[in-house]
């Protein structure tokens, strides 16, 4: 009976994350607008920085429990160890950082900012203007 209650508690905290429920978005950009290459690349940019945040996190929560069983140990080895535990998560955090700041620098550089998705088709609502 437990288990029961723990996977419906847990599954109804996880609800909205599995549906992914958001927002229609009608136009440049959306699958329903006729722009089928420029929503999945607006889709996959919305995934790509979920992405980098989720992997910041875990490589902080990787140096923090480093830092955990650094302190709580008293095994010269265990420690040892935790250090390169803690190493590693300092190099992973700086790689992720720094990857994410060549992106902007690219960016920056080439005009590009990351809110704008080149349209593949015209809208369906264009009228084209006669002089």
């Amino acid at each position: 009976m437990k288990k029961i209650v723990k996977i419906a508690v847990a599954s109804a905290w996880m609800l909205p994350v599995l549906a992914m429920a958001e927002d229609a978005v009608v136009g440049a950009g959306s699958f329903d607008g006729g722009d089928y290459v420029g929503g999945f690349l607006t889709k996959a940019e919305t995934w790509a920085g979920q992405l980098a945040t989720i992997a910041i996190a875990l490589a902080f929560a990787w140096f923090i429990w480093g830092v955990i069983s650094y302190t709580m140990s008293s095994d010269e080895d265990k420690k040892k160890a935790a250090k390169s535990q803690m190493i590693w998560g300092v190099i992973a955090i700086a790689v992720i950082v720094s990857i994410w700041g060549l992106v902007a620098f690219l960016q920056s550089f080439f005009g590009v900012t990351g809110n704008t998705v080149p349209s593949t088709v015209m809208p369906r609502n264009y009228i084209p203007e006669i002089n």
